[in-house]
């Protein structure tokens, strides 16, 4: 792996409109989900948001952001966060995942950054990042609510972030099934509307509530990566429900 080198893309103002954006490639049709995703990318690179991603037709890409104004209950000084890191299908285990990573961390280092922290979990959570991986490069758990979600943390200083205490509250007023959410995924628009024309067809109360400021996502009673679901006022998962039966599940409780 020492010649491995591979041809990365960092999107910016000027090439925003014409990048492709990773989990849903569409090479003629506009995709809705992808261009809501464009539009609240073009507000946060101006923040100093990073996505980063293989110069080719896949789900490889790394996206993290200052921890400051990273739309996530989280709070520490100096850190940056990351909301994804994927290498799928035939790019996993070709080394990409560790250049990603190990590229956040020299642009960290380079910022003078106090270190790096994401979402994970007690047990491995589709939609997150494999922990397994982030704890080989000395990622340790700093942090975690009571339902089993942790707080990852690379230190550079010793100094470490935690969960902002209203993360840990996990429950609202509301009984019926609630969603918070925002456009940070471009699966999240297609997922909206599937448990729109589930809950019409079968008779379920759904409260769709957008998070669209970095107040609002600071000041969540979950963690959120940028999706969470609540039903009967407790906090269930950050999970996406594309799949019905995921839902389902969640409904029988």
């Amino acid at each position: 792996m020492e010649d491995f080198n591979p041809n990365f893309v960092n999107l910016t103002p000027e090439n925003l409109a014409s990048e492709h954006l990773c989990c849903i490639i569409r090479s003629k049709k506009l995709h809705p989900g992808v261009e809501a995703k464009r539009q609240w990318l073009s507000d946060r690179l101006k923040e100093g948001h990073v996505f980063r991603k293989l110069d080719a037709k896949a789900a490889v890409f790394i996206e993290y952001a200052p921890l400051e104004t990273a739309w996530v209950p989280i709070t520490g000084d100096n850190y940056y966060y990351i909301y994804c890191l994927w290498a799928a299908g035939s790019y996993k285990g070709k080394g990409y995942g560790k250049a990603m990573l190990q590229y956040c961390v020299a642009d960290a280092k380079a910022k003078g950054k106090s270190g790096i922290c994401m979402l994970g979990a007690k047990k491995q959570k589709a939609w997150l990042t494999d922990q397994s991986f982030a704890k080989k490069f000395g990622f340790e758990v700093v942090d975690a609510t009571p339902n089993g979600y942790e707080l990852l943390a690379l230190s550079f200083d010793g100094t470490m972030p935690s969960f902002a205490p209203n993360a840990k509250v996990e429950t609202i007023e509301n009984n019926e099934l609630t969603i918070y959410y925002d456009m940070q995924c471009p699966y999240i628009l297609q997922n909206i509307e599937m448990l729109k024309q589930y809950c019409e067809v079968n008779s379920v109360p759904l409260s769709l509530v957008p998070v669209d400021t970095l107040q609002k996502a600071k000041e969540l009673p979950c963690v959120f990566n940028n999706w969470a679901v609540f039903y009967k006022r407790k906090f269930e998962t950050v999970n996406l429900l594309l799949d019905p039966n995921n839902l389902k599940r969640i409904l029988k409780k």
